[in-house]
């Protein structure tokens, strides 16, 4: 698939993540309704899209576990669109480990920028660098010593 079917599939889970948050509805029918409701739902990689949003919401408590001792205020004051960019950023950091974590941080800054508040995208880096380093500490620690030298 091509990066911007996978970047469509984010911004698509993003918007399930963001759904689930604020109604409070099944995935299934979360998912249902993206899919119909989608245009050009086929240039979408939409077996990205939907272990995105099913291993997200499969596991909220645990990926909230994961990031909330890395924030200044409770999760409860994130914005609904921030909680979902690192509800997302989490899972794909945690059980994503093909693609690289540069690669996970960049997209949620990304979408930060499209959806978020004028400085989420910010907060969204700093929370999802800090994460990665607990989660991948290789990972980050070959990064920053390739950067180094």
């Amino acid at each position: 698939m091509s990066r911007m079917a996978r970047h469509r599939a984010r911004e698509l889970a993003l918007q399930g993540v963001y759904q689930w948050l604020l109604s409070g509805n099944s995935m299934t029918t979360v998912q249902r309704h993206l899919e119909a409701e989608t245009e050009e739902f086929d240039k979408v990689d939409r077996e990205l899209f939907v272990s995105l949003l099913h291993g997200t919401l499969d596991n909220v408590d645990t990926l909230r576990a994961a990031f909330a001792p890395l924030l200044s205020r409770p999760t409860s004051e994130l914005s609904p669109i921030e909680h979902a960019i690192l509800l997302l950023g989490a899972h794909e950091l945690r059980h994503s480990l093909d693609t690289p974590y540069r690669v996970v941080i960049n997209e949620a800054i990304e979408l930060a920028k499209a959806y978020g508040g004028t400085d989420g995208h910010r907060f969204v880096n700093g929370v999802l660098d800090k994460l990665a380093a607990n989660l991948r500490p290789e990972e980050v620690e070959a990064a920053r010593a390739s950067r180094k030298g």
